[in-house]
């Protein structure tokens, strides 16, 4: 059955295919003959065929073991379209019922089925290991195999028990297979699997059609996203977010914007999720909004963008992730957001979790942001984290090689990196050395004396992102190392120790510069830079007018941020009013005409564009916590009960019922006031609040003293405003 004729025959038999991909048929050959192999090929390689066609043409049943029961369901399905008979492939995991399982093992037992499918709880259960046990297993598949790897994307700990099940079960050849291994994680899969001397069979990781860049990720990122998949009308695209919240609220989102999304995550109902995955790979759907849930081993050939709306954990799981795009080979556009904010809060997830584990996520992380950062060859420095070089200079398909950064001679930084590494036995990783190289005296520098070497604050004047430039630019030229081991030393190769003795020229790109986005302000004292300020003044006048008439101050009608914003992007209807900050339904409805109607004047008058650029239709927040507190608010829970019951101090509890109150919902929290302030008390707050031109907190508690709390004046300025201005 090994020969080249035969196996293209039953390939084309089998599955209609007249040749095979990359290493597909050496593969193939040598599982058929008895052989344990490792296989690493890119996502759209063709992986599932090296165990697919084998399984058919040998005696007993191949079993695969595979993480995700829709992937297994997907596979199934995809094999018995191959076949006359249903009983060809199966699985057995949690969804199964008793009688399920039952059909499924008689199937077996008649030998129909020649390939099993079963999640790693699965095949360890007594039941099912008893069961296997009796029947002709030909081989084993252990598919998206860097599971296996704590160094891995996605570790799974059950993953590390298959290799004595394996052997309590009766031993067979096994074939692991994986779209992602670093050298580190190759090695823990084989060592892990008991087939260190298994054939490794590696395809290149390049994917030439893939278009990698990475933008900063601001305040605007939604309405980027928007314009983005506007411009790609019509296409397939994936946008992973690493939180449920932001999944569900960003296809809401794309939705209000006609854009037809759909969300994708582990909690939700499993009925929903396949629903959507259907629709997405049947065209109903252009876009699945996901968490890194969505994805592994799903076959749709022409998904023509991935968007990162969060840095991903890993350049493993980015590479998965991004390899959805463009399977077929054609367009496959990879977009990545980034900010150092989301590094910080991905750093703060892992504490709690063990030392070694922290570690490992610290340098998986810092290798992320490192791509990130960079400005070589996305590409290049891509195919270097998995161990293979990439000869040219520049891809030409990716944002670094179409818009080049200034190169600059670096000789002397190189030497004077290197030396500082010896200075310090090889001991240490990259952000203790430029600690060292720039001055900066840390404790642990300290606790080791370092900062009495020579090269001590050697190059203040460079600073941190110079000298990451230096060293990344260094590994990938091969003169320094990573011991991915040591979570990450680096050590001097014998290229490097080459260069101390005979400098050659050395260039680097400085790493791109991404500064720390700055926050939204709440909407109370943002300063105010309009950019029509005519409008700015009219839109002022005009509110003074109405508050005079209401008898209320004019903060109460609308906050200056929100004239201020009126101001910048025209809105002419109600509808475009409530993309304003700090204007909600209420509001726009009980005083936005007057003020639309003014923008449109102006707007016309002065033959003003207004801008053309999108503007995002934000949908009506309705997370679970607001809903819940304004349902408690209407059962007259005490405040300080509904702060304990969701693990609020009271004074966080006020920020979110600010937020509801702000935007133009009224809330009657009379009864909880009433418990805790006097009635003369009250009307005091009340009248400063009635008389003032302002609502700031700080000013409130300059003039009322020290006889009321802050969290006294934030209630009755609740009050205030729920009465008067909703």
């Amino acid at each position: 059955m090994g020969s080249k004729v035969d196996l293209s025959k039953q390939l084309k038999k089998f599955f209609g295919f007249d040749t095979f991909k990359g290493n597909q048929e050496v593969v193939i050959k040598d599982l058929l003959e008895g052989n344990d192999i490792f296989v690493l090929m890119p996502t759209g390689g063709g992986k599932s065929l090296c165990y697919q066609l084998p399984s058919l043409l040998m005696e007993g049943t191949a079993i695969v073991i595979s993480p995700l029961i829709a992937l297994m369901k997907n596979q199934v399905d995809a094999m018995r379209g191959y076949s006359n008979d249903d009983a060809v492939a199966h699985f057995i995991n949690s969804s199964l019922n008793k009688s399920a399982i039952e059909q499924v093992k008689s199937d077996i037992l008649a030998g129909k089925t020649k390939l099993l499918y079963v999640a790693p709880e699965s095949l360890t259960k007594e039941d099912n290991v008893n069961f296997l046990r009796n029947i002709s297993v030909s081989f084993y598949a252990v598919d998206e195999a860097h599971c296996i790897s704590e160094w891995g994307h996605d570790f799974r700990p059950e993953y590390r028990r298959i290799r004595p099940i394996i052997n309590e079960i009766g031993v067979a050849p096994v074939i692991a297979l994986t779209a992602t291994a670093t050298p580190k994680v190759q090695h823990d899969i084989q060592k892990n699997l008991g087939m260190i001397y298994a054939k490794v069979y590696k395809s290149s990781f390049n994917r030439p059609n893939l278009y990698y860049e990475v933008r900063p990720k601001t305040k605007d990122i939604d309405k980027d996203i928007i314009k983005f998949i506007k411009s790609n009308s019509g296409k397939s695209g994936i946008i992973y977010c690493l939180s449920r919240k932001k999944v569900e609220g960003l296809a809401e989102i794309l939705r209000a914007n006609g854009i037809n999304a759909r969300a994708y995550h582990a909690g939700m109902d499993s009925a929903t999720r396949t629903a959507n995955q259907d629709d997405f790979l049947m065209e109903r759907v252009d876009v699945i909004v996901a968490t890194i849930a969505f994805g592994m081993g799903i076959d749709k050939p022409d998904v023509r963008f991935v968007i990162h709306y969060d840095i991903p954990k890993s350049l493993e799981g980015y590479y998965q992730e991004t390899g959805r795009a463009g399977r077929d080979g054609g367009e496959g556009k990879c977009i990545t957001f980034y900010t150092i904010k989301d590094l910080q809060k991905l750093e703060k997830f892992m504490q709690g979790k063990p030392i070694a584990e922290q570690e490992i996520g610290k340098q998986l992380l810092f290798e992320t942001a490192a791509y990130a950062e960079s400005s070589i060859c996305r590409r290049k420095l891509l195919l270097h984290y998995f161990g293979e070089e990439y000869k040219h200079d520049s891809c030409g398909n990716c944002d670094n090689c179409l818009h080049p950064s200034k190169e600059f001679a670096a000789k002397d930084s190189l030497l004077t990196l290197l030396h500082t590494i010896i200075d310090i036995k090889e001991n240490f990783k990259s952000d203790y050395v430029i600690d060292i190289l720039i001055g900066n005296e840390t404790s642990e520098i300290v606790a080791h004396k370092h900062e009495t070497i020579e090269w001590f604050g050697y190059s203040d004047e460079k600073d941190e992102t110079y000298w990451s430039a230096v060293i990344r630019q260094a590994l990938i030229s091969g003169y320094i190392s990573k011991n991915v081991e040591s979570y990450g030393l680096l050590k001097i190769t014998k290229k490097g120790l080459d260069f101390i003795d005979r400098p050659v020229k050395f260039m680097i790109k400085e790493n791109i510069d991404f500064q720390e986005e700055i926050e939204d302000a709440p909407i109370q004292g943002m300063g105010v830079g309009a950019v029509d300020p005519e409008l700015y003044a009219m839109l002022k006048d005009l509110r003074k007018q109405q508050a005079k008439k209401l008898g209320v101050p004019p903060y109460v009608i609308f906050q200056d941020p929100s004239l201020d914003a009126m101001a910048t992007a025209y809105p002419i209807t109600l509808e475009e009013l409530q993309n304003i900050p700090g204007v909600g339904a209420g509001k726009a409805n009980k005083y936005g005409k007057l003020f639309c109607a003014l923008i449109k004047k102006h707007c016309d008058e002065n033959e003003i564009e207004r801008p053309d650029d999108i503007r995002v239709r934000t949908v009506a927040n309705k997370s679970k916590l607001k809903v819940s507190i304004i349902q408690s608010i209407d059962r007259k829970v005490s405040l300080d009960d509904l702060a304990i019951a969701k693990g609020f101090e009271l004074g966080e509890l006020l920020d979110e019922i600010e937020a509801i109150v702000y935007s133009g919902t009224k809330l009657n929290i009379d009864y909880f006031i009433n418990d805790i302030l006097d009635e003369d008390r009250q009307e005091d707050i009340y009248e400063y609040f009635r008389e003032s031109t302002t609502d700031r907190l700080d000013e409130a508690m300059d003039e009322l003293g020290d006889d009321y709390s802050e969290n006294e004046v934030r209630l009755v300025r609740l009050k205030f405003i729920s009465e008067l201005a909703n």
